[in-house]
Protein backbone atom coordinates (compact mmCIF):
# COMPACT_ATOMS: atom_id res chain seq x y z
CA UNK A 1 0.00 0.00 0.00
CA UNK A 2 1.05 3.71 -0.98
CA UNK A 3 -0.16 7.24 -0.15
CA UNK A 4 -1.56 8.34 2.97
CA UNK A 5 -3.01 6.21 5.67
CA UNK A 6 -7.04 7.61 6.00
CA UNK A 7 -8.61 4.80 7.92
CA UNK A 8 -8.34 2.67 10.87
CA UNK A 9 -8.69 -0.33 8.48
CA UNK A 10 -5.61 0.83 6.47
CA UNK A 11 -3.61 2.01 9.59
CA UNK A 12 -4.27 -1.90 10.51
CA UNK A 13 -2.62 -3.03 7.82
CA UNK A 14 0.65 -1.70 9.03
CA UNK A 15 0.33 -1.77 12.51
CA UNK A 16 -0.12 -4.64 14.62
CA UNK A 17 -3.09 -4.86 17.19
CA UNK A 18 -2.34 -2.86 20.47
CA UNK A 19 -1.40 -5.10 23.60
CA UNK A 20 -4.08 -6.33 25.76
CA UNK A 21 -1.78 -4.25 28.47
CA UNK A 22 -1.72 -1.43 26.23
CA UNK A 23 -5.79 -1.23 26.09
CA UNK A 24 -6.30 -2.52 30.05
CA UNK A 25 -4.18 0.15 31.56
CA UNK A 26 -6.48 2.60 31.05
CA UNK A 27 -9.06 4.29 33.97
CA UNK A 28 -11.80 6.41 33.98
CA UNK A 29 -10.54 8.17 37.97
CA UNK A 30 -7.46 9.31 39.09
CA UNK A 31 -5.71 6.44 41.37
CA UNK A 32 -3.47 6.82 44.20
CA UNK A 33 -0.56 6.49 41.61
CA UNK A 34 -1.61 9.09 39.23
CA UNK A 35 -2.34 11.50 41.68
CA UNK A 36 1.11 10.97 43.26
CA UNK A 37 2.58 11.93 39.53
CA UNK A 38 0.48 14.56 39.55
CA UNK A 39 1.54 15.96 42.94
CA UNK A 40 5.20 15.57 41.51
CA UNK A 41 4.68 17.24 38.05
CA UNK A 42 5.67 20.92 37.38
CA UNK A 43 5.15 21.04 33.53
CA UNK A 44 2.54 19.67 31.13
CA UNK A 45 0.78 20.03 27.99
CA UNK A 46 -2.41 20.44 26.87
CA UNK A 47 -4.54 19.80 23.40
CA UNK A 48 -6.95 21.15 22.63
CA UNK A 49 -9.04 22.01 19.19
CA UNK A 50 -9.93 25.20 17.48
CA UNK A 51 -13.59 26.42 16.03
CA UNK A 52 -11.61 25.77 12.50
CA UNK A 53 -10.38 22.06 13.29
CA UNK A 54 -7.06 22.63 13.53
CA UNK A 55 -5.61 21.25 16.73
CA UNK A 56 -3.53 23.05 19.17
CA UNK A 57 -1.03 22.12 21.85
CA UNK A 58 0.11 24.76 25.07
CA UNK A 59 2.70 24.36 27.77
CA UNK A 60 1.62 25.32 31.05
CA UNK A 61 3.90 24.90 34.17
CA UNK A 62 4.38 26.08 37.79
CA UNK A 63 5.28 24.33 41.26
CA UNK A 64 5.02 20.77 41.70
CA UNK A 65 1.46 20.07 41.83
CA UNK A 66 0.40 22.91 40.38
CA UNK A 67 -2.39 20.94 39.27
CA UNK A 68 -4.60 20.33 42.21
CA UNK A 69 -6.64 17.01 42.23
CA UNK A 70 -10.22 17.61 44.12
CA UNK A 71 -11.35 14.29 43.71
CA UNK A 72 -10.45 11.19 41.98
CA UNK A 73 -12.16 12.92 38.87
CA UNK A 74 -11.84 16.28 38.76
CA UNK A 75 -8.50 18.61 38.56
CA UNK A 76 -8.16 22.33 38.80
CA UNK A 77 -5.31 24.10 37.35
CA UNK A 78 -4.60 27.60 37.46
CA UNK A 79 -4.22 30.16 34.27
CA UNK A 80 -1.26 32.02 34.99
CA UNK A 81 -0.74 35.64 33.11
CA UNK A 82 0.47 34.70 29.09
CA UNK A 83 0.54 36.58 25.70
CA UNK A 84 -3.46 37.12 26.20
CA UNK A 85 -3.76 35.12 23.02
CA UNK A 86 -6.40 32.86 24.92
CA UNK A 87 -5.50 30.45 22.22
CA UNK A 88 -6.27 27.04 24.87
CA UNK A 89 -9.25 29.06 26.79
CA UNK A 90 -11.52 30.29 23.47
CA UNK A 91 -10.61 26.44 22.16
CA UNK A 92 -12.05 25.10 25.14
CA UNK A 93 -15.22 27.56 25.14
CA UNK A 94 -15.53 26.09 21.69
CA UNK A 95 -15.12 22.42 22.61
CA UNK A 96 -14.16 21.44 25.95
CA UNK A 97 -12.43 18.68 25.23
CA UNK A 98 -8.94 18.45 26.32
CA UNK A 99 -5.81 16.20 26.70
CA UNK A 100 -3.11 16.91 29.38
CA UNK A 101 0.50 15.15 29.28
CA UNK A 102 2.23 15.13 32.62
CA UNK A 103 6.00 15.31 32.58
CA UNK A 104 8.53 15.10 36.39
CA UNK A 105 11.55 16.10 35.54
CA UNK A 106 13.96 12.78 35.67
CA UNK A 107 11.05 10.36 35.11
CA UNK A 108 11.14 9.06 31.77
CA UNK A 109 7.87 7.64 32.23
CA UNK A 110 4.57 10.27 31.67
CA UNK A 111 1.25 10.73 32.39
CA UNK A 112 -1.93 11.08 30.19
CA UNK A 113 -5.18 12.60 31.34
CA UNK A 114 -8.16 13.23 28.59
CA UNK A 115 -11.26 14.63 29.67
CA UNK A 116 -13.72 17.93 29.67
CA UNK A 117 -12.54 21.12 30.85
CA UNK A 118 -14.45 24.24 32.47
CA UNK A 119 -13.36 27.55 32.61
CA UNK A 120 -14.03 29.13 36.24
CA UNK A 121 -13.65 32.32 38.66
CA UNK A 122 -15.59 30.95 41.58
CA UNK A 123 -13.41 32.59 44.14
CA UNK A 124 -13.37 29.29 46.50
CA UNK A 125 -11.65 27.58 44.14
CA UNK A 126 -9.42 30.68 43.06
CA UNK A 127 -8.12 31.11 46.39
CA UNK A 128 -6.61 27.55 46.23
CA UNK A 129 -4.39 29.15 43.97
CA UNK A 130 -3.17 32.28 45.03
CA UNK A 131 0.90 33.24 44.86
CA UNK A 132 1.59 36.77 47.28
CA UNK A 133 -1.98 37.64 47.35
CA UNK A 134 -2.40 37.27 43.33
CA UNK A 135 -5.04 34.97 42.15
CA UNK A 136 -5.33 33.37 38.63
CA UNK A 137 -7.02 35.21 36.29
CA UNK A 138 -9.26 32.21 36.14
CA UNK A 139 -9.13 27.98 36.82
CA UNK A 140 -9.53 25.20 34.40
CA UNK A 141 -11.73 22.67 36.11
CA UNK A 142 -11.41 19.08 33.99
CA UNK A 143 -13.82 16.52 34.55
CA UNK A 144 -11.48 13.22 34.20
CA UNK A 145 -12.64 10.52 31.30
CA UNK A 146 -9.38 8.53 30.64
CA UNK A 147 -6.23 7.95 32.43
CA UNK A 148 -2.71 6.08 31.48
CA UNK A 149 0.68 6.28 32.35
CA UNK A 150 2.07 6.45 29.11
CA UNK A 151 5.84 4.20 28.46
CA UNK A 152 9.54 5.59 28.38
CA UNK A 153 10.60 5.19 24.69
CA UNK A 154 9.76 9.09 23.70
CA UNK A 155 11.88 10.17 26.08
CA UNK A 156 14.49 6.99 26.15
CA UNK A 157 14.68 8.14 22.27
CA UNK A 158 15.20 11.55 22.89
CA UNK A 159 17.41 12.05 25.82
CA UNK A 160 15.18 15.44 26.88
CA UNK A 161 16.75 14.47 30.47
CA UNK A 162 20.50 14.10 29.85
CA UNK A 163 22.33 16.47 30.32
CA UNK A 164 25.21 15.91 27.91
CA UNK A 165 22.57 16.18 25.11
CA UNK A 166 21.49 19.92 26.39
CA UNK A 167 21.79 22.03 23.16
CA UNK A 168 23.67 25.46 23.99
CA UNK A 169 21.47 28.65 23.46
CA UNK A 170 24.05 30.07 21.04
CA UNK A 171 23.04 27.54 18.58
CA UNK A 172 20.31 29.66 17.57
CA UNK A 173 19.47 33.33 17.78
CA UNK A 174 18.15 34.65 20.53
CA UNK A 175 14.49 34.95 21.17
CA UNK A 176 14.50 38.95 20.21
CA UNK A 177 16.05 37.96 17.14
CA UNK A 178 13.78 35.82 15.98
CA UNK A 179 10.81 37.87 16.91
CA UNK A 180 12.41 40.33 14.86
CA UNK A 181 12.71 38.91 12.34
CA UNK A 182 10.04 36.79 11.91
CA UNK A 183 7.66 40.07 13.15
CA UNK A 184 9.92 42.50 10.74
CA UNK A 185 10.07 44.97 13.89
CA UNK A 186 12.26 48.16 13.79
CA UNK A 187 14.10 47.41 16.92
CA UNK A 188 17.12 46.22 18.44
CA UNK A 189 17.05 42.62 19.51
CA UNK A 190 18.71 42.87 22.85
CA UNK A 191 16.14 45.07 23.88
CA UNK A 192 13.10 43.01 23.23
CA UNK A 193 15.27 40.21 24.68
CA UNK A 194 15.31 42.81 27.55
CA UNK A 195 11.84 43.28 27.81
CA UNK A 196 10.79 39.92 27.69
CA UNK A 197 13.51 38.92 30.43
CA UNK A 198 11.59 41.39 32.85
CA UNK A 199 8.28 40.35 31.89
CA UNK A 200 8.97 36.81 32.80
CA UNK A 201 10.31 37.80 36.22
CA UNK A 202 7.70 40.65 37.27
CA UNK A 203 4.42 38.70 35.56
CA UNK A 204 4.77 35.02 36.35
CA UNK A 205 2.26 35.28 39.01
Amino acid sequence: MSGPLKSEEALRTVYPSPSGGALGKELDWIDPHSRRFIELSPFLCIGTSRPDGLADVSPRGGEPGFVHVLDERHLAMPDRPGNNRLDTLTNIAHAPAVGLLFFVPGFEEMLRVNGIAELMVEPALMERFAVDGKLPRSVMRIEVREVYLHCTKALKRSGLWDASKQVPRDTMPSFGEMLRDQMKLDMAPALIDTALEDDAKKNLY
